[in-house]
């Protein structure tokens, strides 16, 4: 068990758990990052996209005048490794409510020469700031108590290395989505899931950027296997979540010419739509 989650009960906070030191950037000169990005939210050797793209929020958050990412939008380049990396940030615009600013990360290739892995356009604003004025028909997602869903811990040992992000996280998938897990695949583009960091950190926006991607591939429920990785990804964050686990529910409806889509909602413990994300995503097929 990793230590993060050994020390669960005594609950990390925002501003001092693994995420937020594992996202930490060092600001080198105005508009420039350093982060060594850590091999903890791997999945095989490539590192995970929504802890990529919180990295860049976090970026992005120091070179805004606004703090908290409205809307993101990411094109993956190249696979990230860990280790070494510079993020450039560019203010595009600064407004009352809205400023707009985009992100780059590049690591370095064998030769030295820099090679960009992921480039973003985001929006920024103050989501305590926002109207309490709801209109939705939008509906949490029915996923069985987290006592009666599974996570990692209880199915076969990994490969070691395989899957680094799982002991990150606290991650019990509702049964009906499990059937990939068992040789037995639903066929329906669907997962289901109780999402929470394992050192029992709440959430805040940052966190949300990690949550719409850190769910098994839809895919596998497809019928399919292997890394699905991301080409494009845009998430919608809708307001502050309340502390406790959030739940996520993320669905797949089109897979064509070798890429899919996964749509996700995001809801928190007061039953409140707090992320919605859809990004586009490469497939293996045969």
């Amino acid at each position: 068990m990793p230590e993060a989650a050994s020390v669960a009960a005594e609950r990390a906070v925002i501003g001092d758990s693994e995420f937020d030191r594992d996202t930490a950037v060092t600001r080198r000169e105005p508009g420039v990052y350093d982060i060594d990005l850590s091999a903890g939210w791997t999945i095989i050797t490539a590192v995970n996209g929504g802890y990529l793209l919180a990295v860049l929020g976090r970026a992005l958050a120091d070179a805004l005048p606004h703090a908290d990412p409205f809307t993101i939008s990411a094109h993956y380049l190249t696979a990230s490794q860990p280790g070494p990396a510079v993020v450039r940030t560019d203010v595009v615009r600064t407004g009352r409510t809205l400023s707009t600013g985009q992100a780059s990360l590049f690591q370095y290739a064998e030769d030295g020469t820099e090679v960009e892995r992921i480039r973003v356009l985001a929006s920024y604003g103050d989501l305590d700031a926002l109207p309490d004025d709801v209109r939705t028909t939008a509906e949490p997602p029915a996923i069985p108590p987290m006592e009666q869903c599974f996570g990692p811990e209880d199915g076969p040992a990994p490969v070691p290395g395989s899957s680094a992000i799982t002991d990150r996280l606290m991650l019990k998938l509702d049964p009906a989505t499990l059937g990939w897990a068992l040789g037995q695949p639903s066929g329906k583009g669907e997962m289901r899931a109780w999402f929470g960091l394992a050192d029992g950190r709440d959430h805040d926006p940052l966190s949300l950027l990690l949550a719409v991607d850190a769910l098994p591939p839809t895919a596998f429920e497809i019928g399919l296997s292997g890394w699905v990785p991301t080409v494009e990804l845009t998430v919608h964050v809708r307001c502050r979540p309340a502390p406790g686990p959030l739940r996520v529910a993320i669905t797949t409806r089109n897979l064509a010419g070798g890429f899919l889509e996964e749509d996700a909602e995001v809801w928190d413990s007061a039953d409140r739509l707090v992320a919605q994300s859809r990004q586009l995503a490469r497939v293996r097929l045969g």
